[in-house]
């Protein structure tokens, strides 16, 4: 019995003699955390306060930084991308036919007051040959008004002043509908795009209507999905009509140029054939 209390007693002194050193060292422990924990807050402290501005500058949001490409693709696909695309295919036809235009109108327009002091000595030095090959060797519809006229001048069978008249008035009327080829794509394509758009207005309410009629509610959450969809297609249609609209009258403007130019080519070559000693009177 002795025995187990003595073994008790040392079990005893054991465990009270450990629990005040595990005390102590839980405190140093707390202590040494506390003090780390302080130190980084002091760092953190002195970081923010000696960069400040790095902080402050404001960031400049996202949606900011989006291009018009960007806006105008967003707003193609909100229009519903299906019925857009036959707005953007009126564009993109319209736009082809008035680059081709501009390209054989710029082609067709020579210096005529130096292409006629030129053609003039040839018919003056009865040079008739080498005024059709000049003629044939330049472009435009004046050189082939040109052309047609020197031929009339140096056949044997139509060189009196009403046959090469009639030549040069005939070969005019050509070259003017040349001039105005693929002009009435351009103005269907002018017509066609606002009235895709219009459309488009007309099935962006049907649709506001259908989710009336199956939200049973008037409401603008309701109403707003059709209606964005009416008026974005009809603002691109507007959009494409104006921008073909301007490539069509700067075209006119250079076929009247060049109906100006045969006009006065007109007139110098029955004075130059009627000078010619070839011309039948």
């Amino acid at each position: 019995m002795k025995k187990y209390f003595a073994i008790v007693a040392m079990v005893a002194a054991c465990t009270f003699g450990m629990t005040p050193s595990v005390m102590a060292q839980d405190e140093v422990a707390d202590t040494a955390a506390t003090e780390l924990v302080d130190s980084a807050e002091a760092v953190v402290d002195s970081v923010e306060a000696e960069a400040p501005a790095v902080a402050e500058e404001p960031v400049a949001p996202v949606e900011e930084e989006q291009g018009l490409h960007k806006t105008l693709k967003t707003k193609f696909i909100e229009g519903d991308a299906g019925f857009m695309s036959l707005v953007a295919i009126a564009l993109v036809l319209g736009l082809a036919f008035c680059i081709e235009r501009v390209i054989y109108l710029s082609l067709a327009q020579v210096n005529t007051r130096k292409f006629l002091e030129a053609l003039k000595g040839k018919v003056e030095a009865n040079k008739l040959a080498e005024a059709i090959d000049f003629c044939a060797g330049t472009r435009g519809p004046v050189a082939q008004v040109s052309k047609k006229a020197m031929q009339c001048l140096a056949s044997d069978d139509q060189n009196d002043i009403a046959t090469i008249e009639r030549t040069i008035n005939t070969e005019a009327e050509v070259q003017g509908a040349y001039l105005e080829e693929n002009c009435s794509w351009i103005t269907l394509f002018i017509a066609m795009a606002p009235s895709l758009g219009f459309l488009g207005t007309v099935i962006g309410m049907v649709q506001a209507f259908d989710d009336i009629e199956r939200a049973g509610d008037i409401s603008p959450t309701v109403v707003a999905g059709g209606m964005k969809v009416a008026l974005i297609t009809t603002i691109f249609g507007i959009i494409v009509a104006l921008v073909l609209q301007v490539f069509y009258n700067y075209i006119l403007s250079r076929i009247e140029a060049l109906n100006s130019n045969m006009e006065e080519t007109a007139m110098s070559l029955l004075d130059m054939c009627v000078k010619s000693p070839k011309c039948k009177k």
